[in-house]
């Protein structure tokens, strides 16, 4: 049985995993806000197409190009859990 210490430390390193997997992806979405909202307020273009399928792209495309390395975390956290240490 893990002492209290140790499950404190691993729900520690969880929450701060969680924070690094998903920040690529919420970074790159809320800059993506940011200009699409940029672009509607200098154009006056106020369609909400254009508000969500870049969003839509940008974080596929991120999620496509860091989602390697985001599995090689969870997987090694995993493993790192699993096997005790």
């Amino acid at each position: 049985m893990p002492s209290t210490s140790h499950l404190a430390a691993t729900a520690q390193e969880a929450l701060l995993l969680s924070i690094a997997v998903s920040l690529p992806v919420v970074g790159v979405a809320a800059l993506a806000g940011l200009l699409v909202a940029v672009f509607q307020a200098a154009t006056q273009v106020q369609d909400m197409t254009l508000a969500h399928l870049p969003r839509l792209v940008v974080v596929a495309i991120t999620l496509a190009i860091a989602g390697p390395w985001m599995g090689s975390q969870v997987a090694a956290f995993a493993a790192r859990v699993f096997a005790g240490g």
